[in-house]
Formats: C-alpha cells, sequence, structure tokens
C-alpha cells in the first residue's frame, strides 16, 4: 500500500513542480555549472544505487558524509536549497523507480561502514531507503550511527499509513532541519 502512494506522489510531485525543477535547475547551472548532484549509496538489500539531489555544495567537494563537511564549501543557493529541503526533490525520481521510498531510512554512502555495520545489526537494509523519517523529523544524523540504527529500527516497526503521512508533514512544515554540517 505504501508503495503505490510513493508511486502516485512522486509522479504527481514530479509533474506539478517540474516548474519548480526547471527553475532551481536553471539556477543551479549559474550557481555551480552543475546543478544535479549524483552518488552512489546503500539501497535496499544493501544495492547500491545512484541518488539524484540538486547540487548544494562547490563541485569537486569531498564525498563523505554532509556531517563530515566543512560547512564553506556550500554555496549560498544551496544553503537555501538545503533550509527549504528543496535540494531533496530530484529524489521523487528514486523514489518513482522502486530505489527509494517517500518514508525510510536516509541511504548512506557505501563508504559509511560504521553506519552500515549498525543497520545491518537492526535488519535496516530490508527496506527501501526513504527521503524523510522519524530520524529527520527528530534531527538525528549520521553523526552517531548507533542511535540513528535505532530510530531507524522503531521506525520500521511502527510504520503505518498514519505515521508515513505524519513524518512527510512533518517534513514539509519544517519540522528537523536535516544532516548538519561543520
Amino acid at each position: 500500500m505504501l508503495r503505490l502512494f510513493d508511486i502516485i506522489f512522486s509522479f504527481t510531485g514530479l509533474v506539478l513542480l517540474s516548474p519548480i525543477l526547471v527553475l532551481l535547475t536553471i539556477i543551479g547551472i549559474f550557481d555551480t555549472g552543475s546543478p544535479l548532484f549524483r552518488q552512489s549509496r546503500v539501497g535496499r538489500h544493501k544495492q547500491p544505487f545512484t541518488l539524484v539531489k540538486f547540487r548544494t555544495m562547490k563541485p569537486n567537494t569531498e564525498s563523505v558524509a554532509t556531517h563530515l563537511v566543512d560547512s564553506s564549501t556550500i554555496t549560498k543557493f544551496g544553503h537555501f536549497l538545503r533550509r527549504t529541503k528543496l535540494d531533496e526533490l530530484p529524489q521523487l525520481w528514486n523514489v518513482l523507480i522502486g530505489e527509494m521510498s517517500l518514508v525510510g531510512p536516509r541511504p548512506c554512502l557505501l563508504n559509511q561502514l560504521e553506519l552500515i555495520a549498525e543497520r545491518e545489526k537492526q535488519d535496516i537494509f530490508k527496506v527501501r531507503p526513504g527521503i524523510t523519517g522519524l530520524a529527520q523529523i527528530n534531527k538525528i544524523d549520521m553523526s552517531t550511527p548507533e542511535k540513528l540504527a535505532e530510530v531507524d529500527k522503531i521506525m520500521i516497526e511502527e510504520l503505518s499509513v498514519y505515521k508515513y503521512f505524519h513524518y512527510i508533514l512533518m517534513t514539509v512544515i519544517g519540522k528537523g532541519l536535516g544532516d548538519r554540517v561543520k
């Protein structure tokens, strides 16, 4: 049932938000010359996939977890995109094609071995990663792997249609700030 919601909402979002996506892409071209950012992440069953976001950092920034990146690498437009969470919109494509869900554990980088190990212990990789979830609305980021995996486990065990919509609503109204940076 939740996968059906993912398909409906991601498709509808991509169609209705296409003018905004085009505008942000054009601004991104002027900001960094490369508006989209693609990065390999760990998906369901630990299968790698390519996550797509709007670029918020200068090109050639080191590929590490956000909390390990110096804030000086984030562009002014990137700060706006992060604050408004608009940088996440291209992930609707990842949701539509089944690599992600709107709600689930945030996909980690392939080099975040401590987080991967903690998530394996909690059997987190049995579900699709998501754009938002319980950890995100409670400001828990990837800098605390054990805590994050525990919260992800709770979210997976308690996920219902109500909580699916609750997490999305809390994200849209600005609860949680996303990953912190140095």
